[in-house]
């Protein structure tokens, strides 16, 4: 399976790179970035693993490639799925899909005019814990699922993240979907009506940072999400993914990261020893897996789409004072 990575932006392309040079069977065939400066900054390293790095992502799409991640800022991830598309390359893309509906609309259209699968990073669904827990819920381990709570919180990435023109929000956008696609997954279910509050609290850049987004599900639960940055840089890890469910016949505990060991030191305080799995690992093993044999887990990009319209609803729940009300 021959690999293209289109970005660098975003800081998962560097991991799933990481992942696939440990998979047999997989080829990276270059990466493309047009950013001068993240060229330069990662020339040597490339040269040494023997990956092309191209200045323009038309170049490595007229390569042999089977499929690309596209891992680049988010209001560029509708351009460079569309292109990948048109070259008949299977996608992968990072999440959030896309910054608004209509793009989200035109990239599944097009993927699947050209006969490509088109692919969310959600890489939650293959965590451990979260696996478990939809098992115990479809076993019926928990009864009926009456409401849940979720967090995901992170610290402020900086960089184009905190700059709206690319990254199309805050807080809100960038962990919202993560929670809001478990919860669709782990119950088969939709997002009927939203609401939130969002605010700048952690830092002066001019973007949400904070918020919770309160949701109603069309099989009536009820559900809530902490998706703030508001994570200190001292703290053992970039965030957290948790969930407490609760069912009419017991309540799950969900801790996404809790696969470690806290280790306490003097010289350094308290840090994270992870023994567990590597959700990047099973994200980028179910998509080759999928391209494969047209099977997988992973989350389509209808899956993207109605994550993202929850985290536009929330901005404009909260922008109005008022739910909002998706089907």
């Amino acid at each position: 399976m021959k690999i293209g990575i289109i970005s660098l932006a975003h800081m998962h392309a560097l991991t799933y790179i990481e992942v696939m040079l440990d998979m047999k069977d997989v080829q990276i065939v270059g990466v493309a970035d047009e950013d001068r400066a993240r060229r330069e900054q990662w020339a040597e390293h490339f040269k040494q693993l023997n990956i092309p790095l191209f200045s323009d992502y038309q170049q490595l799409l007229e390569q042999d490639v089977d499929a690309v991640v596209v891992t680049s800022e988010n209001v560029k991830h509708h351009e460079h799925v569309l292109a990948a598309a048109r070259a008949g390359k299977h996608v992968l893309c990072e999440k959030p899909l896309a910054t608004n509906l209509k793009d989200m609309q035109e990239m599944i259209e097009v993927c699947e005019k050209n006969d490509v699968y088109l692919r969310t990073a959600f890489p939650v669904r293959f965590c451990t814990p979260v696996a478990a827990a939809k098992k115990a819920i479809d076993s019926g381990q928990i009864g009926a699922i009456l409401a849940i709570k979720g967090t995901n919180h992170g610290y402020i990435p900086g960089g184009w993240f905190t700059d709206p023109s690319l990254s199309g929000g805050g807080a809100v956008m960038d962990h919202t979907v993560h929670l809001v696609d478990v919860m669709r997954w782990l119950m088969g279910a939709e997002v009927q009506e939203v609401y939130a509050e969002y605010d700048s609290r952690f830092s002066d850049d001019p973007i949400d940072d904070c918020g919770i987004v309160t949701l109603e599900f069309d099989n009536g639960v009820f559900a809530t999400i902490d998706c703030s940055w508001s994570r200190t840089k001292i703290y053992p890890t970039w965030g957290d993914v948790t969930m407490e469910i609760i069912g009419t016949d017991g309540v799950l505990h969900v801790d996404a990261f809790g696969q470690k060991v806290n280790v306490y030191s003097e010289a350094d305080g308290v840090k994270w020893d992870p023994w567990g799995d590597n959700m990047d690992a099973g994200l980028m093993q179910d998509f080759i897996e999928s391209i494969r044999s047209g099977k997988g887990t992973l989350a389509t990009g209808l899956d993207g789409l109605r994550a993202t319209e929850v985290a536009l609803a929330a901005y404009q729940a909260s922008e109005q004072k008022q739910t909002v009300v998706l089907r």
